[in-house]
């Protein structure tokens, strides 16, 4: 998508009609949403897990979003949705009390599944059978909040969430704000280890083409749209990692920040 968003004009030319089409994987930034409304494609979010077959939930859209400002429409479609018709739930749960979190759009807990198109279990390997199904529900390890109107909202991956001096930082949070600047072509955000407060957010950045930005600038753009505690400690410029699909490899990133060298 963001290829798309960041061609040249010349190579869109003769498309005038809208374009429908889905965005799966990591959770959609609000830049990206708005980008592809602005050349043309209406974007819908879908989400699911291999052990859901693929898309198990979708930002269904509603009419009257349509209306709306458009900051607005992107915050709306930027979620995860509600279940499809062939599961019989998608919910979020404290995975301690097995309870659903309040429908304020702010208690985390975990996104949890049960339905016709979720796995019966992982082959011959019964202990991660169990724990997975945990009370019932699949455990998808995918920390969401639920809205008010039943809408999920993924914060993080539970394996992403960044302590730092025992506050949690959501690397999808910090993620959103550093697309928002426009040298970006993409961006992760993983922990590195800190003495003082145990871990701190760095941030991996891949700029467009002919862009040209620092450290300090990503650090101070930061600083100025989110708690202080969030802000990025150390900006590493160069290619992301991607798999065949495209997602960005987080765990390659991961081991890159754990190494001072290598992010010096």
């Amino acid at each position: 998508h963001s290829m798309l968003i960041n061609a040249p004009a010349e190579w869109r030319e003769g498309i005038t009609h809208k374009v429908s089409a889905l965005v799966a994987a990591a959770p959609p930034p609000a830049s990206m949403i708005e980008g592809m409304n602005r050349i043309g494609f209406d974007i819908t979010h879908v989400y699911g897990l291999t052990e859901t077959y693929g898309p198990a939930a979708v930002c269904a859209k509603h009419p009257e979003w349509s209306a709306l400002p458009l900051e607005e429409q992107v915050r709306l479609n930027g979620r995860q949705g509600v279940r499809y018709h062939l599961q019989e739930g998608v919910t979020v749960m404290d995975p301690e009390t097995m309870l659903p979190v309040p429908r304020d759009g702010e208690t985390m807990g975990e996104i949890m599944f049960r339905g016709n198109i979720t796995m019966k279990g992982y082959l011959k390997n019964p202990k991660a059978s169990e724990e997975a199904f945990r009370d019932g529900w699949y455990h998808s390890g995918d920390l969401a909040v639920m809205h008010p109107d039943g809408y999920v909202k993924i914060k993080d991956r539970s394996k992403d969430v960044i302590i730092s001096g025992g506050e949690n930082i959501s690397s999808v949070e910090v993620e959103d704000v550093l697309y928002r600047h426009a040298a970006v072509l993409a961006a992760a955000v993983v922990a590195t280890p800190d003495p003082k407060w145990g871990e701190v957010p760095c941030a991996f950045i891949e700029l467009k083409e002919g862009a040209q930005a620092t450290e300090e600038e990503f650090i101070e753009f930061c600083r100025e749209r989110m708690a202080r505690f969030k802000v990025p400690k150390q900006v590493v410029f160069g290619p992301l990692p991607k798999t065949s699909t495209g997602k960005i490899q987080k765990f390659v990133l991961r081991e890159k920040a754990k190494s001072t060298q290598a992010i010096d």
